[in-house]
């Protein structure tokens, strides 16, 4: 359901989250080891991410990606959105271009409660919440 791409980034923000701070910020080629992404895909991946004011950056000595306050409120549906567009959570899971709950695929009906649940909880969910599971032992990431 998530691209390779929105992985990536959630990764990534994620690992801003726990590690950054306005004080401490992190070069692309920093993060890139940790989550395992190659670096050049990991900064323009933060760059599109830093376009929509999803993570903050600063150029020059001391400069590099971080979260501030409001970058933490960020829903997981808008990273999502951003990387896949607005159709890739809600595409058909055999790709094809008519099925919808009139016309479905033989698969829509086994995924379709799941998808919809799965993009409700993303619609509701921010980083700060992952990161304060994440803090708290309630979720683990291996960054």
């Amino acid at each position: 359901m998530l691209s390779n791409s929105s992985k990536y980034a959630l990764k990534a923000v994620l690992y801003l989250a726990v590690h950054s701070s306005m004080e401490k910020k992190i070069l692309a080629k920093d993060i890139s080891e940790p989550i395992n992404v190659p670096r050049a895909y990991i900064a323009k991946i933060l760059q599109e991410l830093s376009r929509h004011n999803m993570v903050s950056s600063m150029r020059g000595p001391g400069g590099g990606f971080y979260l501030n306050e409001e970058n933490k409120k960020t829903l997981l549906f808008d990273i999502i959105n951003l990387i896949d567009g607005d159709n890739r959570l809600t595409s058909c899971v055999l790709s094809l271009h008519k099925c919808d709950n009139e016309n479905p695929c033989p698969m829509h009906h086994l995924v379709d409660d799941t998808k919809a649940s799965f993009v409700k909880k993303l619609k509701e969910t921010s980083v700060e919440d992952l990161t304060s599971d994440i803090r708290s032992g309630k979720s683990f990431l291996p960054i």
